[in-house]
Formats: C-alpha cells, structure tokens, sequence
C-alpha cells in the first residue's frame, strides 16, 4: 500500500500533515464527519458531498473494500475524504476493488493516518469549517493564501456538477439479497403511475425505492422546463413530481425556486427528500437556515409526530427548514438531537417533504415506508 505525504489547513489555523492515498494534487472545500459505523461506499458516492471532505468517524475504512453495485452516483463528488486508518485488506465476496484503487480510479483524494477523534470533535465545538488538502503545498503561508482566496462553499451551486445532463426513464427496483442484484422492471407497465424525479444530485436507492412501490420514474436534469412538466401533468401523462436530494446552499438555487412555485400554484402533488425538501420550504417563502455542523450519519433518531413513534434515520444536510414553516405546514417529523424540523405536510395542498433520507444506503430503514405514502397520494388525486 503506497502512501504520501499530505498537508491539511483548516480555516480555524489547524495545521496537520497525514498520509495520502489516491488522488495526488490540491483540493478546497467543506470540512464535516460522519457518524455510521457501515457503508463507505455509498456515503462516499452521494453527491450531496459535491464540496465537502468527509470526516469518518468510524476508526478504520476500507475493510469490505468496493464494487460498482453500491455506488449512489456515476462517481464520487466529494472533495475527499479523511479516515484514521486505511484497511490494508479488502475482504468480502462482494469487492471488485479495494479503497485506494478505487480513489485513484474516481480521482479522489483520500487522507489517512491522521487524529479523525481531534478533528470530529473540534468541527462539533466550532462548525463545520472549510479546509484545504494538499501533496504540492507544504507550508502553512502558502495553505492559508490558497484557502483564503478560494470560494466558500455557500457561494458555489454544485447542482450542475450532480445532475444528469440527460432524462431518463429509471429501470431498477431495490436490491434483492437473494440473487445479489437490482432486479429490471418494466418501464411500460401502463397500469403504473408515472413520476417525475428532478434530479439535484439524486441517490440511486431513491430511485430504486420510487421503482419498489409501483411507480415509473422519468429522471429529468435540474434544468428542466417547468411550463412543460405542468402540461403533461394537466394532460395525465404524469401523476407527480419528486424533488430529489443534492447538495449546497439552497437559497443559491432561485431559478429552482421560481419552477417549484410554478408547481406549487398549479396543486401538483410533490414529495421532497433533503435539498428538495429545503427547496420547497424557500419556495413556500420560508428561507432556510444553516446548521452548526450539519447532521451526517446512519443513527439519528426521528420521532414521527403523527404516529408519536421513534424512527432511526440517515442523514446527510447542513441546512434545516424554519420554525416558522407551521405558518403554512403542518409539522411531521422532528430530529431528537437537536429538535429541528425533519418533515412537513403542507397545508390544503398535496405536498410533503422530508429531511433525512427514508431510502437509507446506508442506514436503517424505519422511515422507507414514505415512499409508499407518495404512491398512496397519487392515488388519491383524480
């Protein structure tokens, strides 16, 4: 296992050297951990990282090594990723690769041997931060001038970097662990519904979730033309439209907000994961608020305020909805560590949304029940 030096600056003036593997080069971008304890692959490939250097909580990364199977996306778009110590070994049935040729393959850079505890625990203490990753820059004038002149991460929409840039019609269900694949469906059942999924940087296992309850879902790239999904809705060609997860600030996305509303006025049934979920909050007029560090991880506990039970959830956002939302939404879920709002209902309307991410990968799967929920919704409409 051939590994390099690397130098990591981060924006509070910490400065550490650690051992790289992977990508050789500079990278910029957000710094924030992580919590599960599985599944590195698909967090990894979720393009909601688009910017950020993932923080592993979990010690040791890499021991299952990799396959194509658990990608989320068509490659990582993360910035990197930071871990304690990188697996000398990839055992499983399943791996076609281990974790650094993966890395240098998908042009990552991954960062090793390095106090991942320390650094956890100052991003809880002082927020999320950006950081700069580096092979070629060694000292800390020449870290801190590349870091200081580089955008932050609030400025830059990644949406166009995720997105597809064409639209499709998806054709896997969820994974069958019997024959270990994602079972093909037919895309011209007509006695299913047709969905639109606006994809912002959408997870594979959203899709595949969608696919599991019975719907045919048409992928379409964020830039989509609003006036021409709301004729065929009006022309029953569609049922419904679900905004997908992605990653960034949503309040840079105004053009998306300005479509959403469209969608809103004309009472077209919605359900929103994540990013789609603050979209719709900005587009109800209630602009979205940036947390400390964000909630990242496959642990976080939900209390579904409608059936007054807990749900173990995966997360992965940095921005929340405002308390305000109950003005023209009723609140559904809520985040038991922090209390923040993890879902809504809007009110005399056909819309729903939610925070965390029902589809897991990784995760627990106590919330995938929502996916049916949109499905039982359609059915309701005429």
């Amino acid at each position: 296992m051939k590994l390099h030096d690397i130098w990591l600056y981060f924006a509070n003036g910490l400065l550490l050297q650690a051992k790289g593997f992977g990508k050789e080069g500079t990278a910029i971008g957000e710094a924030v951990f992580n919590t599960s304890m599985t599944g590195y692959q698909e967090i990894i490939s979720d393009p909601s990282y688009a910017g950020q250097f993932i923080v592993f909580c979990m010690p040791e990364i890499g021991i299952v090594g990799c396959n194509p199977q658990d990608m989320e996306s068509r490659k990582p778009f993360a910035k990197g990723v930071l871990i304690r110590n990188l697996s000398s070994i990839s055992s499983n049935f399943r791996s076609t690769q281990d974790l650094q040729s993966f890395f240098i393959e998908n042009n990552l850079i991954g960062i090793c041997n390095v106090d991942t505890r320390g650094i956890v625990k100052m991003l809880r203490d002082n927020g999320a931060m950006m950081m700069i990753a580096s092979s070629e820059l060694r000292d800390r004038e020449s870290l801190q001038k590349a870091l200081l002149s580089a955008k932050k991460i609030e400025e830059i929409n990644y949406v166009a970097e995720v997105s597809t840039e064409k639209s499709y019609i998806h054709d896997e269900s969820t994974f069958d662990f019997t024959n270990f694949s994602y079972p093909k469906i037919d895309i011209n059942d007509k006695t299913k519904k047709k969905i639109i999924a606006i994809d912002y940087g959408i997870k594979r296992n959203i899709l595949n979730e969608l696919s599991q309850v019975g719907l045919i879902v048409e992928v379409v790239p964020h830039t989509f033309d609003a006036k021409t999904l709301i004729e065929r809705y009006k022309q029953k060609e569609i049922s419904g439209i679900f905004l997908s997860n992605g990653p960034g600030d949503p309040v840079l996305l105004q053009d998306q907000i300005e479509k959403i509303k469209l969608f809103i006025k004309e009472k077209i049934p919605i359900f929103g994961i994540c990013l789609g979920h603050q979209l719709l909050s900005n587009a109800h007029g209630y602009t979205t608020y940036k947390l400390k560090f964000g909630q990242h991880g496959g642990n976080h506990p939900v209390k579904n305020m409608q059936t007054n039970t807990l749900e173990i959830t995966a997360q992965n956002h940095n921005y929340n909805v405002p308390e305000s939302i109950v003005e023209v939404a009723t609140i559904t879920h809520r985040n038991l560590f922090d209390n923040t709002i993890e879902g809504v209902c809007y009110k005399d309307s056909p819309i729903f949304s939610v925070q965390h991410h029902p589809e897991s990968s990784p995760g627990p799967r106590e919330a995938s029940k929502l996916f049916a929920e949109f499905k039982n919704l359609l059915a309701r409409r005429i």
